[in-house]
């Protein structure tokens, strides 16, 4: 057993609270700790830092990634499919399936909300999926 201080991993502990860990625990945590430093101090010697004040388009970039027209056009034509295929179904199924997907509700939410089994939910979403798949594969 070793005796650990938590106050040097955290340091917004203002006492010392000491805990005693495995030795495999406490040798995972060095060994974090050895590779976190090598990795900070790689960063440093090669620069490979960025700051976002900089004015070098790396922020810009970051957040405003462009597509190409080709992958627009794709991107619509696969979502029409999408959308067609799912009207395709009964509206039970599209209701749970947009609720589970595109809401991203759960299947235990969506049942206690239709006031019906979790399971039942869970294979109607399932026969739904297949349904979708044999409706995008035959367009």
């Amino acid at each position: 057993m070793k005796r650990m201080n938590l106050r040097d991993m955290y340091p917004f502990l203002n006492t010392d609270v000491w805990v005693d860990l495995d030795e495999e625990v406490a040798q995972e945590i060095r060994r974090f700790d050895l590779n976190e430093n090598a990795y900070r101090l790689r960063t440093y010697r090669h620069r490979a830092y960025y700051s976002l004040d900089c004015n070098d388009g790396i922020e810009h970039d970051a957040l405003f990634f462009s597509i190409s027209p080709e992958e627009y056009y794709e991107r619509k034509l696969t979502n029409q499919q999408l959308y067609a295929a799912m009207c395709e179904l009964p509206e039970k199924s599209f209701r749970r399936i947009y609720a589970h997907f595109f809401l991203g509700m759960s299947k235990v939410a969506i049942a206690e909300a239709e006031q019906v089994n979790e399971r039942a939910v869970r294979k109607s979403i399932e026969r739904s999926l297949k349904q979708m798949e044999r409706t995008l594969k035959n367009m």
